[in-house]
C-alpha cells in the first residue's frame, strides 16, 4: 500500500486533515466512488431553490413536487454531508453536471427542467440553482480535506436546445444524412452552391473548417429571438458549429451526427470547437483543483475530438500538480460485450470507460437469467482493453444509475414474489459482488438506503432529503419501512452498514483494489461463484457466491501456497482440505470473502 493510500485509509471516518498532495497521489484504483446528483441530494439553501429566476414553473424550473423539475438540493447541502458520505466508506465524489443549465425544455405540455445537468448553456460558472463558483470550491476544498477526490461529469456532445430548424418549427426533425444532404452542394432550384471547397469533416484542420460557412446544408438552423447569446462561451452561439442534421436515431451515422432528443449536437470534428472544450474544461480543473472526468454520451463524438481533447487535460491536471486524473466515458450498452467498450480504450484513447458489461453481468446473474459463469465472460474480456488487465482495474463498475434505473428495481422485476428479506439478501449479493471485483466501484446514492425507484430517467432519480414527489414516496423500500417522503441520512440500513463493511475491507486489503482476478469455479446456472483476487503467494483473497435460493457446498480450487484463510466476511475454511483445494458451505444467496493465511512465507 502506498504511504497516500495508507494515510487515507487510517483516516477514513475521521475528522482529521489529510494533505491534498497525499489524496492526489492515489491511484484511480484505489478509489470508491459515490455518484450524486446535487438537485436530488440535500438543500443546504432554499433561497437559491429558483435559481435567481422568477416567475411559475415553467420559467424558474422549480416543483419539487414534480420528478422532472428542480427540487432544491444544492452544492452547500452536498458539502454539510460529507460526514454521511465518508461514513459509507467513499474516497471520491462524481458529481452530475454543475455548469449552468437552460431551467426548461421541451413541447408544451412536456416541459422538464435542467436539474440533472445535461442541458447546459453557460460552461463556464455554477447553476444558480446549485449554487455559486464560490460554494463549488468549498465544496472540492472540504472534500480533500477529508480525504476525497470529486470528479466532474462534463459534456461535449451537446448543449441545451437553442437552435431550432425553420422546416420543422414545434416539431422533431427527421434526422437527414451527410449522402442525402451533403455539405457542399446547390440549394434548391437556384442552384447558388454552398461551402464550395470543403472537402468534408474528415479533413480537420482550420483552413478547411474555414470553407464551411453555411450550416443550412441539411435544415435551416436560426436561433430563437431572446436566445442569440444565451450560451457561453460565445463561440457555441455560432451555428456553424453544430451538425444541424435532425434528431439521432442512435444508429448509424446519426448516432455521431444527430441530435440527442432535440438538444444542439456540436460539430466536434472542427478544430475550433476542440480548442474550445480544451479552453473550457482545462479552465475548470485550473481553478478548482478537481481530481477527474466522468464524460457523457462519449460515444456520440468522434474518435479525433478524444484523441485531442484527453491527452490535453492530463498535461492540464499534470501541471496542477495531479499526477492521476482518471478520465472515464460513457459508453452506453445494455450487453456483457467486453470488446464494445473496449474500443474506445483502443481507437478513441480513453484511459478507462464506465464499465457497462459489468453492470450487464451482474444484473443478468442476480435476476436469476444467466449462470455465474456470465462473470468468467466478463474476465475473460479484460485483455480486450488497451492496457489488458490493468486497465480492467481502473474500470468504473456500478449496479444501476440514474438513467438505466437501480439494481433493486431490476431485482424486484426478476423476483416479484420475493419477501423482504430475499430483496434484502439479493441486493446485498449484488454489492459484495460490486465492492469485490476487479474495477472501482461505484454507487449511486440512494442505493445505500434501499431505494428501488420505478424504472430509468427520472423514475430513478430520488431525492434524499425528504421528497415531495407521490410517485417516488410509495416505492417499497429495501431494508426499511420508511419511505422517501423522509430524510435518508441515517446510517442504519443494512445495506448502507453492509457497503460502509466491505468499503473497509477494500480499503485495507490491497489484493482487492490491484491483484489480479483468477475465476475458480463458474457454471451455466445460478448458484457458486468463486474467484480470488492476486497472486498464488499464499497471500490471495478468496470471493465466494451463492446466486441461488438453495445452500451449497462444494469444493473450489485455490492458489497452491494458500494452507488456510480467515474470515473477513461470511464463513471462510480455516483450513484447506488438500494444497490447491479448500472446502466451502454457503447459505441460500449467501457469501464469504476470505484472506488466505500462507503455507510457508516466501523467504523461507
Amino acid at each position: 500500500m502506498s504511504l497516500a493510500a495508507a494515510l487515507l485509509f487510517a483516516l477514513a471516518g475521521s475528522a482529521t486533515t489529510v494533505p491534498v498532495e497525499q489524496v492526489r497521489a492515489r491511484l484511480p484504483e484505489d478509489e470508491i466512488i459515490y455518484f450524486v446528483l446535487p438537485d436530488r441530494f440535500d438543500n443546504g439553501d432554499p433561497a437559491n431553490d429558483t435559481g435567481e429566476l422568477t416567475g411559475d414553473r415553467l420559467k424558474t424550473g422549480y416543483d419539487p413536487t414534480a420528478k422532472g423539475f428542480y427540487h432544491g438540493g444544492d452544492l452547500k447541502g452536498l458539502t454539510q454531508r460529507l460526514d454521511y458520505i465518508q461514513a459509507l466508506g467513499v474516497t471520491a465524489i462524481w458529481v452530475a453536471p454543475v455548469f449552468k443549465n437552460k431551467p426548461v425544455q421541451g413541447a408544451a405540455g412536456h416541459e422538464s427542467a435542467g436539474y440533472h445537468g445535461y442541458w447546459i448553456t453557460d460552461f463556464t460558472k455554477v447553476d444558480p440553482h446549485f449554487g455559486t463558483d464560490a460554494e463549488f470550491a468549498a465544496f472540492v476544498d472540504a472534500a480533500h480535506a477529508r480525504g476525497m477526490k470529486v470528479y466532474m461529469d462534463i459534456i461535449a456532445n451537446h448543449t441545451a436546445d437553442v437552435i431550432q430548424y425553420r422546416e420543422c418549427v414545434g416539431k422533431s426533425c427527421a434526422y437527414r444524412s451527410k449522402s442525402d444532404y451533403p455539405y457542399q452542394r446547390r440549394l434548391g432550384v437556384t442552384g447558388k452552391p454552398i461551402n464550395a471547397g470543403f472537402a468534408g469533416d474528415a479533413v480537420q484542420t482550420p483552413e478547411n473548417f474555414a470553407k464551411l460557412t453555411d450550416p443550412a446544408y441539411a435544415y435551416t438552423p436560426f436561433v430563437p429571438a431572446g436566445e442569440a447569446h444565451v450560451k457561453v462561451p460565445e463561440w457555441l452561439n455560432d451555428p456553424r458549429y453544430y451538425h444541424n442534421r435532425g434528431d439521432s436515431t442512435f444508429a448509424g451515422e446519426s448516432a455521431r451526427y444527430g441530435d440527442f432528443s432535440g438538444l444542439d449536437d456540436v460539430m466536434t470534428e472542427d478544430p475550433r470547437v476542440i480548442a474550445g472544450f480544451i479552453a473550457i474544461y482545462g479552465g475548470w480543473i485550473d481553478r478548482f483543483g478537481v481530481d477527474g472526468f466522468r464524460i457523457d454520451t462519449a460515444r456520440h463524438v468522434n474518435p479525433e475530438f478524444w484523441q485531442a481533447f484527453i491527452p490535453a487535460m492530463q498535461s492540464r491536471a499534470a501541471a496542477r500538480g495531479i499526477p492521476n486524473f482518471p478520465i472515464f466515458g460513457e459508453v452506453y450498452s445494455e450487453a456483457v460485450d467486453p470488446g464494445y467498450t473496449a474500443q474506445f480504450t483502443r481507437r478513441d484513447g480513453y484511459p478507462e470507460v464506465l464499465d457497462f458489461s459489468f453492470q450487464a453481468a451482474a444484473r443478468a446473474m442476480l435476476s436469476g437469467k444467466a449462470g455465474t459463469d456470465v462473470f468468467a465472460k466478463l474476465i475473460d474480456g479484460d485483455v480486450l482493453y488497451q492496457g489488458g488487465d490493468a486497465t480492467a482495474l481502473r474500470l468504473p463498475t456500478f449496479l444501476g444509475n440514474h438513467d438505466m434505473g437501480r439494481m433493486g428495481h431490476m431485482l424486484d422485476l426478476a423476483w416479484p414474489k420475493a419477501t423482504d428479506a430475499e430483496r434484502l439478501q439479493r441486493l446485498e449479493l449484488a454489492h459484495v459482488l460490486l465492492l469485490s471485483a476487479r474495477g472501482v466501484p461505484t454507487i449511486y446514492s440512494g442505493d445505500e438506503q434501499g431505494f428501488t425507484g420505478h424504472g430509468g430517467d427520472q423514475d430513478s432519480r430520488e431525492d434524499m432529503f425528504a421528497s415531495q414527489v407521490t410517485s417516488y414516496n410509495d416505492n417499497r423500500l429495501i431494508g426499511s419501512t420508511s419511505t422517501t417522503a423522509t430524510a435518508h441520512f441515517g446510517t442504519d440500513n443494512p445495506i448502507f452498514q453492509t457497503i460502509a463493511r466491505l468499503s473497509q475491507i477494500r480499503r485495507t486489503h490491497a489484493q482487492l483494489r490491484h491483484g489480479r482476478t483468477v475465476v475458480r469455479f463458474a457454471s451455466d446456472k445460478p448458484g457458486l461463484l468463486a474467484f480470488t483476487r492476486g497472486d498464488d503467494d499464499g497471500r490471495e483473497i478468496l470471493v465466494v457466491l451463492n446466486t441461488s435460493s438453495q445452500p451449497l457446498s462444494a469444493n473450489v480450487e485455490v492458489g497452491a501456497q494458500s494452507a488456510g484463510f480467515a474470515t473477513l466476511a461470511g464463513a471462510c475454511p480455516a483450513k484447506i482440505t488438500a494444497p490447491g483445494s479448500a472446502a466451502i458451505t454457503l447459505p441460500p444467496l449467501g457469501y464469504a470473502i476470505c484472506a488466505a493465511t500462507p503455507a510457508r512465507l516466501p523467504s523461507e
